[in-house]
């Protein structure tokens, strides 16, 4: 058994994310992945209510498959003046992403759900930091757009070598897609301990 789990638990997180994969590697905990395939479409306005209602649609979905285990779920939005920016479509809607994006503030919403798959009990939290980007010339946003087609607003932060971010405000592994600090919280309750990122 890794060290940062201290009970006997299955957990499983209910995301292909490699990023989140490698946030949970990185606090020593030991999980199985199964990618939750839903619909993320919602009627819901305020972010911090669509991350979570992504994140619980999540988080169930792989509940409801395994049955047994400690579901992970999550979800992450930009937010820039009231739009919410989603994952590009293209390249081209990448280059529109980070022109959009340059030099600005922008929010970075994350939701995550953890539920129990055999008592159906759960706990749900949000994220919020603010990202400032530095300011991009034609020829970088040309280059980074072909980079990060899979990404909520077409940047990785966590990618040495782009440059993107200027300033965090916030949780910095929020904006990656896994707020460390209240996952931690959560699955405290389902007595898993998540240690501290190494």
């Amino acid at each position: 058994m890794d060290r940062g789990v201290r009970a006997v638990k299955t957990v499983i997180l209910a995301s292909a994310s490699p990023r989140r994969r490698d946030l949970l590697e990185s606090c020593g905990l030991s999980f199985s992945i199964i990618p939750a395939n839903v619909s993320e479409d919602t009627r819901l306005k305020k972010p911090s209510f669509i991350v979570r209602q992504l994140a619980i649609r999540k988080a169930m979905a792989v509940a409801k498959e395994v049955r047994q285990g400690i579901v992970i779920g999550a979800d992450t939005i930009v937010v820039f003046k009231g739009s919410i920016i989603g994952k590009p479509e293209d390249e081209r809607d990448a280059m529109r992403i980070l022109s959009l994006l340059n030099g600005t503030y922008h929010r970075v919403y994350s939701g995550i759900a953890v539920v129990d798959a055999a008592s159906g009990r759960m706990k749900v939290d949000y994220d919020v930091s603010a990202v400032k980007m530095r300011v991009l010339s034609k020829d970088e946003i040309k280059r980074f757009s072909k980079k990060h087609l899979d990404k909520a607003g077409a940047y990785a932060v966590q990618e040495t070598g782009d440059a993107f971010v200027e300033r965090i405000e916030g949780d910095y592994f929020n904006v990656v897609g896994l707020p460390l600090g209240k996952l931690r919280n959560l699955l405290k309750s389902f007595s898993v301990i998540l240690d501290k990122h190494r």
